[in-house]
């Protein structure tokens, strides 16, 4: 016999992937989505049964949770001590990735794309171009006509073309282009536990760009590094005081690394290559958005 709860709590991988996009940390979604069930359970029965569709209803709420939260979060990382990153999501296997489901809409390129844009855009544009709700229901969460959410969503995209990286939601990668991707990662780890300079330059892109979140807790650049050959000089100069066990893993989607240090995790790495060059690199410091990954 089932219940009026088995279709209700079927819809918390959807919601937690829609929060996970929209708030780029998987704590926060999860909160934001327990949030969304306890105003679901507040309603009296009776008001719950008239409800024809419980998950739109759902995610009308955690879509209007999570644009309270992108508005009160941009204030927060005005004090963020450096760069702020998402949070990096294991590969499949691991627990986060049976909640939220790894495509190209949570690539680390696509989700920092994501944190350029408005609260207001970001809600129009992943419910809409990501997971193809109605303007008419976009509406609903952010609180304007859809002809102005359809402006919301145009605005967001010329962003991300703006941005000039390869992620996109219709943007699949082939397994040739991966196993490529896994081959110019696989080089730089070689590289980096080498020691050797001159072979990470020749893998990075004479205009890459590094950026590394320690969120104030633990030590990391506080500003982007940019140049292939400065990274280079970072990762080298790094190597040589950290006790770092490198390991390759899939980071939301992607290939990547993770530094351990004694079986701990301490850095995860996400990078965009182009052709046969790193063009940007992720690296997760701060231990509260590690959490995942122990």
């Amino acid at each position: 016999m089932t219940t009026r709860t088995d279709p209700i709590m079927s819809e918390r991988r959807q919601l937690t992937n829609v929060a996970y996009r929209l708030l780029g940390s998987l704590a926060d979604a999860e909160d934001a989505v327990q949030e969304g069930y306890a105003r679901w359970y507040a309603l009296p029965e009776a008001r719950r049964e008239e409800i024809v569709s419980p998950g739109a209803w759902l995610t009308r709420v955690v879509g209007r949770i999570c644009l309270d939260a992108l508005g009160s979060a941009r204030v927060r990382r005005e004090r963020y001590v450096g760069e702020w990153l998402p949070e990096p999501l294991p590969d499949p296997g691991g627990d986060p990735s049976e909640r939220v489901t790894l495509d190209e809409s949570v690539t680390m390129a696509f989700l920092v794309v994501l944190e350029s844009m408005t609260p207001a855009e970001r809600v129009a544009f992943v419910l809409h171009d990501v997971f193809c709700h109605p303007f008419a229901e976009v509406a609903e969460i952010v609180g304007r006509t859809p002809a102005a959410c359809r402006q919301l969503a145009s605005s967001a995209r010329r962003r991300v073309r703006a941005s000039h990286s390869p992620a996109a939601p219709a943007a699949r990668k082939t397994v040739r282009e991966m196993g490529r991707e896994a081959g110019v990662v696989r080089r730089f780890r070689l590289a980096w536990q080498a020691q050797d300079v001159e072979a990470l330059v020749a893998l990075l892109d004479p205009g890459a760009v590094a950026v590394a979140d320690g969120g104030g807790v633990v030590s990391a650049v506080l500003r982007p590094v940019v140049g292939g050959e400065a990274i280079a000089g970072y990762a080298v100069a790094l190597g040589a005081v950290a006790d770092l066990a490198l390991r390759e893993r899939t980071v939301n989607g992607r290939p990547g690394l993770v530094a351990e240090r004694d079986g701990v995790v301490e850095m995860v790495v996400a990078f965009e290559v182009a052709g046969e060059r790193i063009v940007r690199i992720w690296a997760v410091r701060n231990p509260d958005k590690l959490r995942a990954w122990a």
